[in-house]
């Protein structure tokens, strides 16, 4: 029997994903406000503000559910309705139904480690960000967690891919980061994104035990410095400036992907090598040939 899997915030990731789950035989309903990027995907649309308490009655039963909203702007109460608010409005839904999902996906964010020494991290460490939007992603992984329904929350980290390329113009911008001390980033493709939560999906799907949380970060947490250069050395550009002011906010660490490794999953682009070479050359970043 066809599984059905509905995409709360169906949007870049969504649709990757979307499109995967139809190959491999699920209805796919896509939920966001406006429907015409959906138009020709495959994926059912299905126009709806989860901030409009009317509207959660139109949520579809599913066999999964995948939560994948973005805030609309970096601010406390944008985030608190996008993630907080939200996901618990749809966890109450659904838990007041005779049929609820299977699994529950909810796409939460490093941002809530607050580690800024290089440390490895991984789903045991403390995840004690201050701001606002750590602190917001670490309660909605909780209602999660608390909830009835089963729920697996999937921590990102710097997602990047086809559109997300500001990484790449700051280079060509000749921008680099210090070599000293070093910065530790970590990223994930886009297309990597889709394929975690698509492997869980099926994990799941398969009948085999999930945790409640993964970790999903590419295999090289590495300088963003070294990563910098390397492109730089790519894209034939000479750096010229180096970053200051921004880095010393960021946290720096570095994320173990080893839990999520352990559960089969098999990284499309393993690093940012591999990755960011896909996008440079789908985006016409890379110089011609001589």
């Amino acid at each position: 029997m066809k599984k059905t899997t509905l995409i709360l915030g169906c949007g870049d990731i969504g649709m990757v994903l979307g499109g995967e789950l139809i190959e491999a035989g699920h209805r796919v309903i896509g939920a966001r406000r406006g429907i015409a990027a959906l138009e020709g995907s495959g994926i059912e649309p299905l126009a709806l503000d989860l901030s409009d308490e009317a509207a959660l009655a139109k949520l579809p039963d599913a066999d999964f559910v995948v939560y994948v909203l973005s805030a609309d702007r970096f601010e406390e109460a944008a985030y608190r309705a996008a993630y907080l608010d939200g996901l618990q409005a749809v966890l109450r839904t659904y838990e007041g139904r005779d049929s609820a999902p299977q699994r529950i996906l909810f796409v939460s964010s490093t941002s809530v480690y607050s580690q800024k020494e290089g440390e490895l991290v991984n789903e045991e460490s403390p995840a004690e960000a201050p701001g606002f939007s750590g602190v917001l992603m670490r309660e909605a992984e909780q209602a999660l967690h608390d909830s009835l329904i089963p729920g697996t929350a999937v921590r990102f980290s710097g997602i990047y891919g086809p559109g997300r390329d500001r990484l790449i113009r700051q280079v060509l911008e000749g921008r680099i980061a210090p070599a000293t001390p070093p910065m530790y980033s970590n990223r994930i493709h886009r297309d990597d994104c889709a394929g975690v939560l698509k492997h869980l999906i099926a994990l799941s799907e398969a009948g085999k035990p999930l945790e409640d949380l993964y970790l999903a970060s590419d295999c090289a947490p590495d300088p963003l410095y070294e990563v910098m250069a390397w492109m730089a050395g790519r894209l034939k550009v000479e750096s010229t400036e180096v970053i200051q002011a921004p880095l010393r906010k960021r946290a720096s660490k570095r994320c173990d992907n080893t839990r999520l490794l352990e559960t089969g999953y098999s990284f499309r682009y393993p690093t940012y090598r591999d990755g960011y070479t896909q996008v440079m050359k789908e985006g016409g970043f890379l110089p011609e040939p001589v």
